[in-house]
């Protein structure tokens, strides 16, 4: 069982320990939990296999063994985990070992929190392999890519495609529709790559006149145009050592296509006005929303500079193409406003709904300027279907009102799930109502599946719904019979 996942829970609060889990698992993470009556299983699979562990998670121990001395077994199985206590009563305990425990809660950690700590897991078996003088650092976990928002299946291939090329010195060819991240990707393959210390430089080539995109890159020497009074370095010099992003790759001249192919295969370019070669140490990203193959069979975009800059493809989603991630979307674009203290809102899960029905030509930038405009409308308030612009209403107000009585319902109707009175059991910090639903009916169908021996005619029997809405279902949730 430990061998097969990456982040490992013992708590003997099999409630907190179940809802630890679902937070993991809307983060696209695949835990494994239990309680400490596993702990001999536990330390065992750690010392064979601990290499592949990212975290561990400490809850409550039922038992006589202490926070330091579950410490000291799980140094002896593998010194590199870094581990996460739940109790700040343990700390005085585990003194010993504070340099191992990256985090500590009072009680369960909300999404927000939990983003950090994979983010401060993943640094601490970086700096530990470091110190243990084991050389490069071992390869970026996709956890370290998680400004690219998302847990839907084609936002985890894209960070698993980035874990792949992030420490590789090779070119990258990001392609996809305005709006949909690729400054994003190339920032973060940056970060992670061994260039992080060095300049990230962007260049948008379309929003450079043509005649002055040649100056922008590769600088010029003084007098060598009307208007150069003074040398000046282009952005090549200027991202020395680091990564240059070509951006709108696409909508560069021809004229300069020829030249950045030259920079790439000799590595080495003249300041315009100039005739002195200057090497360049750079790591060229590109990308572009335009068709490139296209652009090569009408003549206006070089075959030869493609295959050069295309030696690592990656290829951005649309949101309309993942919907399931509108709703992490908005929290962490409502999150950063917050933050930068330029107002806040929220959206009801009706609202919401709509919104995932939204084609959305331009991708999450559209979507960043309409959570920002019903901020400004909105100030600190609640927006509905019948609150949002026109054109993203795909709901009536009726379904808006049925929506609200179908959650209502959920959290009054199961003992397990906050009751609207149950005031003590909604965190301080709120709740995602949309991401815990979801998480509840992923998790009841899963028990019906279970329940049925993996008949899913049975198991949609047991939760009332068509056998084929239950198939549909599973599908989206990617559950197996079983």
């Amino acid at each position: 069982m430990w061998q097969s996942a990456s982040i490992l829970i013992l708590d003997d609060n099999q409630s907190r320990r179940q809802d630890v889990c679902a937070v993991l698992s809307s983060l696209g993470e695949a835990p494994v939990a239990a309680g400490f009556d596993q702990w001999s299983t536990f330390t065992g699979a750690i010392a064979t296999d601990g290499n592949n562990v990212r975290l561990v998670v400490l809850g409550e121990c039922t038992g006589k063994q202490s926070s330091a001395e579950r410490l000291e077994d799980i140094n002896k199985g593998n010194p590199h985990l870094p581990v996460m206590m739940i109790g700040s009563e343990v700390l005085d305990e585990a003194a010993g070992h504070s340099d191992k425990i990256i985090a500590t809660v009072d009680n369960l950690p909300d999404y927000h929190a939990l983003l950090n700590i994979l983010h401060m897991a993943g640094r601490y078996r970086e700096a530990q392999s470091l110190r243990a003088g084991q050389g490069k650092p071992e390869r970026p976990p996709a956890l370290l890519f998680r400004s690219l928002v998302g847990g839907s299946r084609q936002v985890q291939v894209i960070r698993e495609m980035m874990v792949q090329v992030a420490d590789k010195e090779v070119s990258v060819l990001i392609t996809g529709e305005s709006g949909t991240g690729k400054e994003v990707v190339a920032r973060n393959l940056h970060m992670a790559s061994s260039r992080r210390e060095k300049p990230f430089v962007p260049v948008n080539c379309g929003a450079i006149a043509a005649e002055l995109l040649e100056s922008e890159l590769f600088g010029h020497e003084k007098g060598a145009f009307t208007g150069a009074i003074s040398t000046r370095a282009g952005r090549f010099e200027m991202a020395e050592g680091g990564t240059l992003f070509l951006d709108e790759i696409g909508d560069m001249p021809l004229n300069m296509q020829v030249k950045i192919l030259r920079v790439l295969q000799e590595r080495c370019f003249e300041r315009v006005g100039g005739n002195k070669t200057i090497s360049t140490n750079v790591r060229i990203i590109a990308a572009t929303h335009r068709d490139l193959e296209s652009m090569i069979a009408e003549g206006t975009f070089r075959e030869d500079l493609y295959y050069r800059l295309n030696v690592f493809p990656i290829e951005m989603p649309s949101l309309r193409e993942r919907p399931d991630d509108i709703p992490l979307l908005i929290n962490e674009l409502v999150k950063r406003m917050e933050q930068e203290k330029r107002g806040s809102t929220r959206f009801n899960s009706a609202a919401i709904m709509s919104l995932c029905k939204h084609p959305w030509s331009g991708n999450v930038r559209e979507l960043a300027n309409l959570v920002e405009r019903m901020a400004i409308m909105n100030p600190n308030g609640v927006v509905g279907v019948q609150e949002l612009p026109a054109k993203y209403q795909h709901l009536d107000v009726d379904d808006d009102v049925l929506d609200q009585a179908i959650a209502e319902t959920a959290l009054e109707t199961h003992t397990n799930v906050a009751n609207v009175s149950d005031t003590t059991l909604l965190p301080e910090s709120g709740i995602d109502l949309k991401e815990y639903l979801t998480n509840l009916e992923r998790s009841l169908i899963q028990q019906a599946l279970d329940d049925a021996g993996g008949v899913v005619a049975r198991a949609a029997d047991r939760l009332s719904i068509r056998r084929t809405t239950l198939v549909e279902k599973m599908r989206k949730y990617e559950l197996q019979r079983g």
